[in-house]
This record gives C-alpha cells, structure tokens and sequence, in this order.
C-alpha cells in the first residue's frame, strides 16, 4: 500500500515528505489508519544518527494511536473500528525466557523496533514508524486503548509511560514509600503522576527552579533544587526509590546519598557520557543502582488500563506535522509542555 509519511534521507537533512509502500495485512496483521504520533527524544537521537546505527530512509515514530481499519482472518484480538496504540517493538522471538515471561523488550535474540531495523527474518524490509499515514503490526504487538481517553495525550504513553511505568511496577513502588523523580521533561512528568496514583509521597528533583510550580501541579508533594547542596543534603537517607530520568551528564552520587538503606536508583536516561559511581555511596547503605528499558507487551497493556482507570494521559502540545523540525529543536531547549504528538491528519491534508 503506498503511503504517505514523513522521512530522513540521512544524518543532515531534515525529515521531509517521503513516500512507502506498507504491506498487505497477513494472517495475523491488524492494518491501522494512525491518528497520532508522539515525538520522542530518541526520533532526534536516531534521525540524526547520534547512536551510529541509523537506518535510512527513516520515518521516525514510535507512540502510535490510531483505529484499525483492516484485521487479517486468523485475528481474534481486534475488529475494524478499535482504537488502538503501537509502542516501541513490533516483533520479538516469542520463543526465548524473556519473550516467555512476558518482556519482549529484553528478547534474547533482539527486539524489532518500531522503526530504524528490518522486519522479522528480512536484511532489506525496512520497519517504518509513526509519522505516516498507516502502520501493519502483527496483533500481539497491538495494544487495546480507551475510547474514552484522549488518543493525542494517549500516544507518549507507548514510550514516556511505559519507560517509567514498567521500573515503578518492578521495584514495587507504593504506599508508605519516598520516591524521588529526578527530571521533568517527558520521562520525568509521567513518572511523578504514576507514583502519586501508586500511592507514594513523590518529590521531583530539578536543576530548574521554573520548573517547582510545574512540579507542585503535576502531583508533586515537593521539590528539591538538586544544583543546591542545602537542599540535596536535608535529604540524605530519606528515600526508599528514585527515578532517574536525565540523559544529559549528571552526578549520580549525590543522588545516591538520598536513598535509605536497601534504597534503589534506576535509571531510564540515557547520558552520552560514562558516569563515575563511588563504591561507598553503595556499601555503606546497601544501595543499589539498575536500568530499565521500555517494557512488554503485558505490563504496557496494565499500564494503559490503569490510565483509564485513574484518568492519567500526558501533557501533549498537538502540532503539524510540516513543524516537526521545529519540534526537535525546541524539545531540545526544554521548549514543551511535557510532549509534542503530531497530529496525522495534517499529512494527509
């Protein structure tokens, strides 16, 4: 099927009006006329080949929501007509320990990404995301999303959500614990609404002190002013987790010095730089520090059921698709409130 879309040709051109061709729904596919797509700090990352592993033609995109249009016949999860949302992988082993339990994210033999890889089994079907007019994802990499949310705000959950959702359920975060969030950008915004809604007494941690009434709104019971010793000290030993999500260069020992004995720092950003960790900041209180990525096709689906439940979607800025450039420069100042979701009907106008 010919599609519209928009593209990078390579690492120094812009994304433009680009033309693909998407596949015949198969057997199990669910074909799906894509009515948002969030843009992710990682769409700049990976357009611009920051990662060295860039594919081209790209068409970036990975918080797809749209309504199925097309299901092939053996799909029994979906009808013509659902909304519904595609994350950050379209395929995975579905065979190996991880795929098994359910985090198709750390599959053994390698995840499909969205976008920027090949199509299982393919050297040369290019996986083409978000900013298009449609998408053909197999249904068990589809999710059910609420009719009764807004798809715009709906659309960073498949990434911003899920990137914090999944390390909050892992480390069992609730009632009766501090949680620290340390960042409040896409990431960082998410992860304070999902820890109030757990339970938790949350407090964002900011280098910006523009950003505290911001974070009081949010849900935030405090906030702590992290380039401010003061501060940072009169929190010593007094959280049971923090959230870590800065991809910019930072010093994580004195984030460290926060959490209680047996406390966990997990870290979902991403700096370019390797950071130094002393070995006593971890020793002397049993502290522990992890990563996590993304998360599985299960718990994005508890995810989204919980949003629906409690009501929680993202801080989105809807915009043209013909400004998506624009998006990437401002979104690298700090320019948005919390998301930028492209709205598909523009490239189709």
């Amino acid at each position: 099927m010919s599609t519209k879309a928009y593209a990078a040709t390579s690492a120094t051109t812009p994304v433009a009006p680009f033309s693909i061709e998407r596949r015949e729904p198969r057997e199990k596919d669910v074909a799906i006329e894509i009515s948002h797509c969030g843009v992710c700090h990682s769409d700049v990352h990976q357009v611009r080949n920051e990662w060295q592993n860039a594919i081209y033609p790209m068409v970036p995109g990975h918080e797809i929501v749209g309504k199925v249009t097309r299901v092939g016949a053996k799909v029994t999860k979906f009808k013509v007509g659902d909304t519904v949302g595609v994350g950050c992988l379209i395929e995975s082993c579905r065979t190996c320990a991880s795929c098994k339990e359910g985090l198709e994210q750390y599959c053994e033999s390698g995840m499909v990404g969205t976008y920027n890889g090949y199509e299982k089994g393919s050297k040369t079907d290019i996986a083409f995301g978000g900013y298009s007019e449609r998408i053909v994802v197999d249904e068990d990499f589809v999710l059910k999303v609420s009719s009764k949310l807004d798809p715009a705000r709906v659309a960073p959950l498949l990434c911003a959500g899920i990137t914090t959702w999944s390390p909050l359920r892992h480390w069992k975060v609730g009632k009766g614990q501090r949680v620290g969030i340390v960042g409040l950008g896409g990431l960082g915004h998410m992860g304070v609404k999902f820890a109030k809604a757990l339970g938790a007494e949350v407090v964002v941690f900011t280098t910006s002190e523009s950003k505290k009434k911001d974070a009081l709104a949010l849900g935030a019971h405090e906030v702590v002013l992290s380039k401010d010793d003061a501060q940072m000290s009169a929190q010593t030993g007094r959280f049971d987790f923090v959230l870590d999500t800065v991809s910019a260069p930072h010093d994580y020992n004195a984030i460290l010095n926060v959490l209680k004995r047996d406390g966990a720092l997990t870290l979902v950003g991403a700096p370019p730089t390797a950071a130094q960790i002393m070995g006593f900041a971890l020793i002397m209180k049993r502290r522990s520090v992890g990563g996590s990525l993304i998360g599985g096709l299960k718990e994005t689906q508890e995810m989204l059921d919980f949003c629906e439940k409690h009501e929680i979607m993202s801080d989105v800025e809807v915009i043209n698709i013909a400004k998506v450039n624009e998006s990437y420069e401002r979104m690298l100042k700090g320019d948005v409130k919390y998301r930028f979701v492209i709205d598909i009907a523009t490239l189709r106008s």
